[in-house]
């Protein structure tokens, strides 16, 4: 028998400390399991001092060496790409195959070189004696905390292909959400930017020269030409000698961007735009929307997986995406701790709606929070859907009416005189 040092969680998220003895690490593991413990890190007493220093040095020279070797480890992974190794690694598993079998399938087949060369990185570490939760977390730029606390859950329950295909459809899910809230943005961005495109193109280039033309036949030109006409002149002038106003706007432009940026880094700046945000006509409604199914995914994937409440609050909290949303899981957070309902806190925020407050408050009283949390997300993926389309069909008309206002504004002020001189040349 021997000593093993312990880290765990208990069913409410407390960390305990100790040592309990046991023949084998898997056995210790099982006795926590027994106590209701969820075991974070086992270890035998006295292998650290004795040969720490050593598999420190190795797990260095091989991290080094993936990275020589590789070129990927370290960076960072674009959502799809994570998804698509999440599912391959499930159906791997799933199929019978060991974990470290189907992780080195995985790297010699892998054509992306940061994940190439982070799936070589988790094989030596899982060879080298380490838990595959163990292994995500040294690399916290593409696993995050709830990739990381959804595996070592499943390695607990022995349910680690379930958990990971679990994985992969919270993130095609997730994923599936961002394409629509992003598809409902791009679209007035890029009119916009045309619009932008075509009217300094115009000011710059085209209005000039017909204000030359016109000077030259002294015409009287109507008030839009003159509107149309001056603000050509003012991009234009030179106020520094070589240096044309539209050079100090687009200055003033960029700087108004990065002061914006900065400011919302600060605390009390992000809080002010994702308030915004989650209040905008029109996007928050799908803000909103969006950020309800994220939370209600998050937590109901977390739960069912097996991750105490608590922690799954936490960690949910933490990948919210909106500190206004986070603020109002914190509270909640602190009412579960205190042994209180889930429901009290939501409602005391105005973030979630009534009915997904009562959906919560049913699934609680029956022992059915994960699964009722999960009908939540999809009933909000539905809706954030309809939503989209629904204000993409409002956007396309309103875009173009507006694109086709600002052009032809500046083209009817070119033209107005041309017609009056030909007017009056006929008649």
């Amino acid at each position: 028998m021997a000593n093993f040092q312990y880290i765990a969680l208990d069913a409410s998220g407390q960390q305990h400390e100790g040592a309990i003895e046991a023949g084998t690490r898997e056995e210790a593991i099982q006795q926590l399991q027994g106590q209701g413990l969820y075991p974070t890190k086992v270890g035998e007493s006295g292998k650290k001092s004795k040969g720490g220093s050593k598999k420190g040095a190795a797990k260095k020279s091989t991290a080094k060496k993936g990275k020589n070797a590789k070129g990927g480890v370290g960076g960072k992974l674009k959502p799809k790409v994570l998804m698509i190794f999440t599912r391959q690694l499930a159906t791997l598993i799933d199929s019978g195959l060991p974990l470290l079998r189907g992780l080195n399938v995985l790297s010699k087949q892998e054509p992306n070189p940061v994940l190439k060369g982070t799936i070589s990185s988790l094989a030596d570490s899982v060879q080298g004696g380490s838990t595959f939760s163990e292994s995500l977390a040294q690399h916290p730029r593409i696993f995050n905390k709830l990739y990381v606390n959804m595996v070592k859950a499943g390695e607990l329950g022995g349910v680690l292909e379930v958990v990971l295909n679990r994985l992969a459809e919270y993130q095609e899910k997730a994923q599936k959400l961002k394409n629509k809230i992003v598809s409902a943005m791009v679209y007035p961005v890029i009119v916009m930017c045309i619009a932008v495109f075509i009217l300094t193109f115009l000011m710059i280039f085209i209005v000039p020269k017909f204000k030359e033309m016109f000077r030259d036949m002294n015409v009287d030109l109507p008030l839009i030409s003159k509107v149309v006409f001056n603000a050509s002149g003012f991009l234009m002038a030179t106020t520094v000698p070589f240096v044309p106003n539209i050079v100090w706007l687009l200055i003033l432009g960029v700087g108004i961007y990065i002061g914006f940026t900065s400011w919302g880094n600060t605390k009390g700046g992000r809080k002010a735009i994702d308030s915004f945000k989650l209040n905008a006509p029109l996007f928050g409604d799908i803000q909103r929307k969006s950020a309800i199914a994220r939370f209600a995914r998050t937590l109901g994937t977390l739960v069912t997986s097996g991750v105490p409440i608590l922690q799954a609050l936490n960690i949910t909290k933490e990948t919210s995406g909106n500190v206004v949303v986070s603020d109002a899981i914190e509270k909640v957070y602190d009412s579960v701790k205190e042994g209180e309902s889930i429901v009290s806190p939501m409602q005391a925020s105005s973030v979630f709606p009534s009915m997904v407050i009562s959906m919560v408050d049913v699934g609680e009283e029956t022992g059915q929070l994960p699964e009722m949390l999960l009908k939540i997300a999809d009933v909000y993926d539905d809706e954030v859907d309809n939503a989209v389309t629904a204000l993409t069909s409002i956007l396309e008309p309103i875009m173009i009416v507006f694109l086709a206002v600002v052009v032809g504004g500046i083209v009817f002020a070119l033209f107005l005189p041309l017609m009056k001189v030909i007017q009056t040349m006929q008649g």
